[in-house]
């Protein structure tokens, strides 16, 4: 059986349709996700939003003499958070919101929290320190990281670094850490 020339010309049309139509909903997608991008930014409204700044790396101690060294965990997204017990806001958000953010993260292995502060020692801190905190607090007392690699002079200061490296926000305030629109910004970085 052969076919004629007028259903080999509805074929092609239908075919053709067909793919017009699986770009545009492709296109459409595409469009969706940036979007989404976009509004869980301008929700958050960081001060500072890039793509192409590579982290710098530090190798800093917890209060045990542990070594932690931010280009140890590419491949997670770090939330990297810089305050000082001189800081009331800091203390603030260290025992409202950041222990339930933690709680939240809790059990992921893509996401890592970690807590920098310019303080010399815990004893200092560990009045401040939430029993439950189980973020690491690293410390730099010569601000050599905070000051000198990131140039953070006023605290507290939130790092969001995506997993390659990448610094994708900054935040110069305090944070509602419980916030579903920051919960879901870390979550959409892995």
């Amino acid at each position: 059986m052969r076919a004629t020339p007028g259903k080999n010309t509805a074929v092609a049309l239908f075919v053709g349709a067909a793919l017009v139509a699986g770009v545009a909903f492709g296109r459409a997608a595409l469009d969706g996700e940036a979007r989404r991008d976009g509004t869980l930014v301008g929700i958050l409204a960081p001060d500072y939003v890039g793509r192409d700044r590579l982290a710098p790396d530090f190798d800093l101690q917890d209060r045990n003499g542990r070594h932690y060294r931010l280009s140890s965990f590419r491949g997670k997204t770090v939330v990297l958070h810089f305050w000082s017990s001189d800081c009331p806001p800091c203390i603030a958000e260290l025992n409202e919101s950041i222990p339930e953010f933690e709680e939240i993260i809790r059990g992921r292995d893509d996401v890592v929290f970690l807590m920098v502060t310019v303080d010399r020692d815990w004893a200092r801190i560990a009045p401040l320190v939430p029993a439950n905190l189980r973020a690491p607090v690293l410390f730099d007392p010569t601000r050599a990281v905070v000051e000198r690699r990131f140039g953070t002079r006023l605290f507290p200061e939130t790092w969001v670094i995506d997993r390659g490296g990448v610094i994708r926000a900054r935040f110069d305030r305090t944070l509602d850490w419980r916030s579903s629109a920051f919960v879901q910004y870390i979550t959409h970085l892995r």
